[in-house]
């Protein structure tokens, strides 16, 4: 199942983000997208083994980070499919707000094994392949309507993922929502997560008096 409407990207190697968007994709409205957004919220909160390019506290930085891994092509990509998964909505910005795209390519350019550097550049290329095939168009060049259509048909195996789109799709999801939900947009604005508070009375059992 794809996740939300739209993807975003998150937070440069060192970024902890307050995130200013310009021309954010709209969203995908299909009547599915709370549930979507909830599913991912839940996969995210599940993770208990680190991403292959694990995450690093992310400091705030005045000038965005240059690219490190992807080219320009592979990182408009990237940012596009991250905010059709978790899109901008009423509740919180999205993964383009959260910069995920822009983590992604920290992270990949840290990750010390080649396989993963191979698998998203051999992966992005075959979205293109299959967008050329489904629409004539490479994946960026594409409508809103036939990506959607690309993104359906590479997600519809999410559960048993076969081929290599499927894959690749299952690598593009994980990564996009780890991403986000480390994020300051993803912890404080999606989540609400408002730290440690103060408990005038302890709802626990005092086993000091046993």
């Amino acid at each position: 199942m794809i996740m939300r409407d739209a993807e975003r990207g998150t937070l440069s190697e060192e970024e902890e983000t307050e995130h200013h968007v310009s021309n954010p994709a709209p969203p995908i409205d299909d009547g599915t997208d709370l549930t979507r957004r909830e599913i991912i919220k839940l996969a995210a909160a599940a993770m208990v083994v680190p991403p292959s390019f694990q995450a690093k506290p992310r400091a705030k930085k005045p000038r965005a980070t240059p690219l490190r891994f992807f080219t320009q092509g592979e990182f408009a990509m990237v940012d596009e499919l991250s905010e059709m998964i978790i899109p901008t909505d009423d509740h919180s910005p999205g993964a383009r707000a959260a910069k995920v795209a822009e983590y992604i390519d920290q992270r990949l350019a840290e990750a010390w094994e080649e396989e993963p550097k191979r698998d998203w550049r051999e992966g992005l290329k075959l979205i293109d392949q299959i967008s050329n095939e489904m629409s004539g168009r490479p994946f960026i060049q594409a409508s809103q309507e036939q990506r959607v259509a690309l993104l359906e048909r590479i997600a519809q195996a999410e559960a048993n993922p076969q081929k290599p789109e499927e894959k690749f799709f299952v690598e593009l999801k994980s990564r996009v929502a780890y991403a986000y939900y480390t994020s300051k947009i993803g912890i404080h604005d999606e989540l609400e997560y408002k730290g440690n508070t103060y408990l005038r009375d302890f709802a626990g059992e005092d086993v000091s008096k046993k």
